[in-house]
């Protein structure tokens, strides 16, 4: 059996160690598994939406929380609106460019950064019905994080003008005090020689600074320095402010020659030799402000939307999904404009007359996470909605590698048998005779009843095309039978 191994682009197709096409699955640990698709389950906000988080109060009640440029909003489950939730004033808000609303949960409040051009917002869980400025005069802010009990703010404007290498956090467990001095709330300059601009920040025990030319860690030490900042990278950074993700003790990053995860020391490579030649010819940077990157535990992948070379408009048409458990890829045909990890608010039966007609015209089914309540399920938005990876299963394709039957002769492949569970197959075998020749893919075939799909494709290299559809779970491999036709 020729196994399913890892989605190695970046490799030449014959003999390649793994496979050269991976499309709408995830990878497993032997072979890849099936992923829902994206489907909407709210009505539409007023513009494409700018950052979307989902938060939980004292008693577990769940709150989603979306943001355009004029507005934020808040999702009500009982009849699928984003409510404008916004402070008051008209316009609320007026992001620009490439500005995104990024948000944390400091205890019961939420907290949200709309860039250097907006005032910090928030919104107190279980008591507030809108959105206001954030006491205390915090600055403005492209990043925003959580370190230890601080808030913590990045790439700032603190009213005299942007200050892109510079950080500034709250005082200890008080989100609304930020006078310098005062109960360890303070800021420092991060420049580490030519680092230039803040690109990212991730919280936790200590937070990680990404820089455009590198890479600091804070500690935190107690007055009167409050945070030891040391940079720790220096040959790279972080060159995509929205390809910023954590997980764990690790932050994923894009960085000019590719992917890397920071473990707090270091940076190690994670689509050398993989996929970082295919992404970099894929990716169309013109519109490297429409990429958005999160994490899926659940499923322990990595993922980040971008707008291909082949799009038809600046939304982002593919996701590129790294599974950090076992360190393999998977390429995802999906429009999403924005992904991130989301939960909503139990429905009760009414509620779900206002997602759809009738049971079978439901975005996901019964037993999904989106209806439970307070459980994890990954989304995002696109078309101003927001969506969950919860729909029907995705339609998956996987091509081996190239190989020979006999190497040096001119052979005739006759039957594949895929290896997979549940849904239905169809089964392609690509063939030629030189490496400089296109590859020619015979009609789909069908399974048979004695399990096989029949073949007459002749050349001196082959790979094999597994179709699967339908409510399908797994594809493990394929084997093939063929025949030497003599020498050509």
């Amino acid at each position: 059996m020729i196994k399913y191994g890892e989605w190695l682009p970046d490799q030449p197709p014959l003999n390649n160690p793994g496979v050269t096409t991976a499309t709408n699955v995830v990878p497993a640990a032997q072979g890849y598994r099936s992923f829902p698709s994206f489907v909407s389950f709210s009505n539409a906000a007023t513009d494409r939406i700018r950052g979307i988080f989902a938060a939980k109060d004292t008693a577990a009640n769940v709150s989603l929380f979306a943001g355009d440029a004029g507005k934020l909003y808040k999702f009500d489950q009982s009849n699928s609106n984003l409510v404008d939730a916004s402070k008051s004033g008209s316009p609320a808000y007026d992001l620009a460019g490439a500005e995104r609303w990024r948000f944390v949960q400091f205890g019961s409040t939420v907290v949200a950064a709309g860039g250097t051009g907006e005032e910090l917002q928030k919104f107190a869980l279980g008591s507030d019905s809108a959105f206001s400025n954030l006491a205390g005069s915090p600055p403005k802010a492209d990043f925003i994080a959580v370190v230890r009990d601080q808030v913590w703010t990045a790439n700032i404007d603190e009213g005299s003008g942007r200050v892109p290498f510079r950080v500034r956090w709250s005082a200890i467990n008080d989100e609304t005090s930020w006078t310098v001095g005062t109960n360890q709330a303070d800021f420092q300059d991060v420049f580490g020689g030519d680092a230039g601009a803040i690109t990212g920040l991730t919280g936790g025990e200590q937070a990680t600074i990404l820089m455009e030319r590198g890479i600091a860690v804070a500690y935190y030490v107690g007055a009167p320095l409050i945070y030891q900042i040391n940079m720790v990278e220096t040959s790279r950074g972080c060159s995509f402010p929205n390809s910023v993700a954590r997980v764990g003790g690790l932050t994923f990053y894009l960085a000019q020659d590719g992917f890397f995860a920071f473990d707090g020391k270091q940076s190690q490579p994670i689509g050398a030799e993989k996929v970082n030649e295919f992404f970099l010819k894929d990716f169309d940077d013109a519109h490297t402000d429409k990429m958005s990157c999160a994490v899926d535990p659940s499923n322990q992948i990595v993922a980040w939307s971008y707008v291909s070379a082949n799009a038809t408009d600046d939304t982002p048409d593919k996701i590129l999904v790294y599974n950090y458990a076992i360190q393999k890829w998977s390429l995802l045909e999906v429009r999403a404009e924005l992904i991130a990890p989301l939960f909503t608010p139990a429905y009760t039966i009414e509620a779900l007359d206002n997602l759809a007609a009738d049971l079978d015209s439901l975005p996901a089914p019964l037993d999904s996470a989106l209806y439970k309540g307070g459980t994890f399920f990954f989304g995002g938005s696109v078309d101003k909605k927001i969506h969950g990876f919860t729909g029907s299963t995705l339609a998956g394709t996987i091509e081996t590698a190239e190989f020979p039957v006999t190497v040096g002769r001119h052979t005739l492949v006759t039957r594949t048998v895929p290896y997979f569970r549940d849904g239905s197959v169809t089964m392609q075998v690509g063939s030629r005779d030189r490496q400089d020749d296109d590859v020619v893919f015979d009609t789909a075939a069908s399974l048979t009843d004695e399990g096989f799909c029949q073949h007459r494709s002749q050349g001196r290299f082959h790979r094999v095309r597994m179709n699967i559809t339908g409510n399908w779970d797994f594809a493990q491999g394929v084997e093939i039978e063929g025949q030497a036709l003599g020498r050509r």
